[in-house]
């Protein structure tokens, strides 16, 4: 399927849809904004593979939710999925209009909620270590800067510590952040959840590295320390433990974007923030 294409008969069927309208279309999927029969607006995602791959627990995830803190899931197939139309905004744009701090408020009251009402279901999930398999296998271009090398390595072990000290492991949302929460009728919902199996404190580690176009903020070492306190108190988690997460969460999204060895990152700055707060 292309852009350009309208969805097909057999999809709109399937789902008893009508008046589809493409929003966006992304590294493995195309979104649709639908109508459902005499039930308003939802939205369609469409995997351009045979399968979800690895977002297909995400979705248990967040049926699991039961619509609290949650996007509702309606329906899925192997490639689709049919979910709650959640008009926005997000808490992305929230905190890129000034709001920084209602929006992290509101992250935690949402990953809060995520976490209530979540089901104690665990063999649907892939666990989270080893989504940090990359991470564990590091290789280095010789024009990695030191520091960054030294860093990366710090990470790694910081990781590994971690691990073999994980507690409180449930299901988690995954990639909880600013910009995978929006405002809908019955208030901030998550969506894009990847569903995984791990320590608790995980949850809030990637949103540290939000929202996306406020690279400044981002690196702000008093928002940062502002953000570990706000999430540690109202989340009940170790403020040190979470800044931790946070760090290797960095280190693995270098590793990740890293084809083969690393060479150069945008967010080396970053993680060497991270380790010194």
């Amino acid at each position: 399927m292309s852009a350009s294409q309208q969805l097909s008969e057999d999809v709109l069927s399937q789902f008893n849809l009508s008046s589809a309208s493409l929003l966006e279309e992304t590294p493995i999927a195309f979104l649709w904004k639908v109508q459902r029969t005499s039930a308003g607006w939802a939205v369609l995602k469409v995997y351009k593979k045979t399968d979800m791959g690895n977002e297909a627990p995400g979705f248990i995830y967040l049926a699991e939710a039961k619509g609290k803190g949650a996007a509702h899931v309606y329906q899925t197939t192997r490639t689709c999925a049919l979910m709650e139309w959640l008009e926005g905004p997000s808490l992305g744009d929230f905190a890129r209009g000034g709001e920084d701090q209602r929006a992290a408020l509101e992250l935690v009251g949402v990953a809060n909620e995520l976490h209530f009402q979540a089901g104690q279901r665990t063999d649907d999930y892939p666990l989270l270590e080893d989504w940090f398999a990359k991470l564990f296998k590091l290789r280095f271009a010789d024009d990695c800067p030191s520091g960054a090398r030294e860093n990366l390595l710090k990470s790694q072990a910081l990781a590994k510590e971690l691990f073999a000290s994980q507690q409180d492991s449930v299901p988690l949302h995954g990639d909880l952040h600013f910009d995978n929460v929006r405002l809908g009728s019955r208030g901030f919902c998550a969506f894009d959840a990847k569903g995984i199996l791990g320590e608790r404190t995980y949850e809030l580690a990637n949103a540290f590295r939000h929202p996306i176009a406020l690279p400044e903020l981002v690196r702000d070492p008093e928002h940062v320390r502002y953000l570990t306190m706000l999430w540690s108190s109202n989340f009940n988690v170790s403020a040190e433990r979470l800044m931790q997460w946070a760090a290797v969460k960095v280190a693995l999204s270098i590793a990740w974007r890293s084809p083969e060895a690393i060479s150069q990152d945008s967010e080396f700055d970053l993680l060497d923030l991270f380790l010194l707060v």
